[in-house]
Formats: C-alpha cells, sequence, structure tokens
C-alpha cells in the first residue's frame, strides 16, 4: 500500500491517485482518493463538487479493479453531492449493467442522454439494455423500469457551456501549437545533436540543445528524460526531478522518467518518494532487474 506522506494536501493526495490511476495502480489509487476525502471532509471547506470529483475517481478506480457494489456507491454519493455528473451517471450505469441490474443501467444511460444526447456510450448502453429488457420483460419492459429523472435546463445549459469551453481551449492549444511548437525537423536535430554530446560525456552542452530542442516540440517525452540523464550526471537532482514529471504527465508509464525521478530523489535523501516510483515501475514491468537492485539498495538505506 502507498505510504501516507506527512502534510500532503486533498489536492496532492488526489493527483497521486490520479497517476496512480493513469498506470494501472487501481489499489493504489483507491486508497490516496480515500486519503484525500478524509481530508477534505477534516478541512471543513463546504466544497461539495471537489468532493463530489473525488468520490467519482474512486468510483472509477473501484469499477476497474471488478468491485462493482463500491463503485454505485461512489457514484451514488457523487451524484448527491454534484447531480447529474455524466461520469458518474456512466460509471454507475457500467457497473449496473455488470451485475445484471438492467433497468437501474438503463435509466442512467437515459439521463445522460439527456444532457448529451450525442455521447457514443450512452447510446451503445442504452441499445444494450434495450435489448436485454426486451428479452427478459418481453414488449412491455418499459413499464417496469425506476421512473427516468428529468434533467433541469440550467444542468443542460451549463453542460453546453463547458462542452462550448473544452472546444475553444483545445482549438487555441492545437494552433498555440502550431505557432510555437512549429519546426518538428529543427527539434529533432536538435535532440540529435544532444544526444551526440551525451555520447561525448559533454553533458552541460547536451542541456542546451534539449533544451533549444523542446522549445521547438516541448511534447516530447524523451527529450524530457534526455535531459532528466544530463541533470543527473550534473548532480542537478532538482531539475531532474521536473523533467521527469514533465516526461511522466505526457506518458505516466514511462519507464526511464520513473527509473531517473528515483535516482534524483536518492540523491536528495527522499526516501519515501525513492521507493514509490520503483514500487511503481516494477509494476508496470515486474522483471526488470535494475529496478529490483536498486530497490534493494534504497531499502537497505537508514
Amino acid at each position: 500500500m502507498p505510504q501516507k506522506r506527512r502534510s500532503q494536501s486533498w489536492a496532492e493526495l488526489k493527483q497521486a491517485g490520479n497517476n496512480s490511476f493513469k498506470t494501472g495502480q487501481y489499489g493504489d489509487a483507491i486508497s490516496f482518493y480515500s486519503q484525500a476525502i478524509e481530508v477534505l471532509k477534516k478541512s471543513g471547506q463546504k466544497n461539495q463538487e471537489d468532493l463530489g470529483i473525488l468520490y467519482s475517481n474512486r468510483a472509477a478506480s473501484y469499477l476497474k479493479d471488478g468491485n462493482c457494489s463500491e463503485c454505485i456507491k461512489d457514484c451514488s454519493v457523487s451524484l448527491e453531492l454534484v447531480p447529474f455528473g455524466i461520469k458518474s451517471l456512466l460509471r454507475r450505469a457500467t457497473a449496473y449493467e455488470a451485475i445484471e441490474r438492467y433497468r437501474q443501467a438503463y435509466v442512467d444511460y437515459k439521463t445522460v442522454l439527456q444532457i448529451d444526447c450525442n455521447l457514443p456510450a450512452a447510446h451503445d448502453g442504452t441499445n444494450r439494455m434495450t435489448k436485454a429488457l426486451t428479452e427478459i420483460d418481453g414488449p412491455s419492459w418499459r413499464e417496469k423500469l425506476p421512473p427516468i429523472p428529468t434533467v433541469p435546463m440550467p444542468v443542460k445549459e451549463k453542460f453546453l457551456q463547458t462542452a462550448n469551453s473544452t472546444v475553444t481551449a483545445q482549438q487555441s492549444r492545437i494552433n498555440g501549437s502550431k505557432q510555437v511548437g512549429g519546426d518538428m525537423k529543427k527539434a529533432k536535430l536538435l535532440k540529435e545533436e544532444g544526444n551526440a554530446f551525451v555520447k561525448k560525456g559533454q553533458h552541460k552542452k547536451a542541456v542546451e540543445k534539449y533544451t533549444q530542442s523542446l522549445s521547438q516540440d516541448p511534447s516530447e517525452v524523451t527529450t524530457y528524460t534526455n535531459r532528466a540523464l544530463c541533470f543527473l550526471s550534473l548532480q542537478m537532482y532538482k531539475e531532474a526531478v521536473k523533467d521527469c514529471e514533465e516526461a511522466l504527465q505526457l506518458d505516466p508509464a514511462n519507464i526511464k522518467a520513473l527509473y531517473r525521478r528515483a535516482q534524483a530523489y536518492k540523491e536528495l535523501k527522499n526516501k519515501t518518494n525513492c521507493v514509490e516510483d520503483l514500487n511503481s515501475l516494477l509494476k508496470i514491468e515486474p522483471n526488470n532487474t535494475a529496478a529490483q537492485k536498486f530497490l534493494q539498495e534504497v531499502l537497505r538505506m537508514k
């Protein structure tokens, strides 16, 4: 189980849960989200939306872990805090479907379609439930359904506003990347120049080239992990951690980023984070002998 760090805020615990979820560590994600829920509750903040998201995230982890009953419970709590949350409705519908509670699943899928009539997952779910219920109850299956709630107009309007702003933001990012990043070929050439300097052991010059490369293409994961390697050689451990974090945001299961961040944490005397990164790595790649040896070495540290 993950170790609870001192003075972690609910937001930090939530982020740890998100990271664990992305790398398939659903048990760890559940633990982090549970801690985040407790911290947020104890803080006295009446932030229903944040609490609702935490319950919904934990529900997603339970669903991935095959625990449908706990998923349903958490989705229901989330929907009490934030009524008509699409993610919670879909997750609960999926869990209901998995345990063959088709009427409840149908109601949740149909509720989602009132909010977003273009969502394929909700359409597909509704069609599956219609077929299943017709087979079970015959032509009069609709008469046996629980009531389907009517989604208030303000909820629909809020969803539309959020959806529109998301599309606008995505378009801005696409346009921005075309303008800012621009030259992918130049980024690749600069990266290759950096690689050549690394082979010669000229790590400072390599850092300069990698930095220039990232100014052209800030989405290249290996450039961050390569620069992190240079920072380790230059004993710039905090910078190495930052680069590995950038890489892990782009690729949460990146082995090199986890290993190199663990190396940096070791040098920074942060044993807890070092062990956590190595355990995360070994969950993704259990037979990584270098990580196994490194972990044993770190565990012997006082």
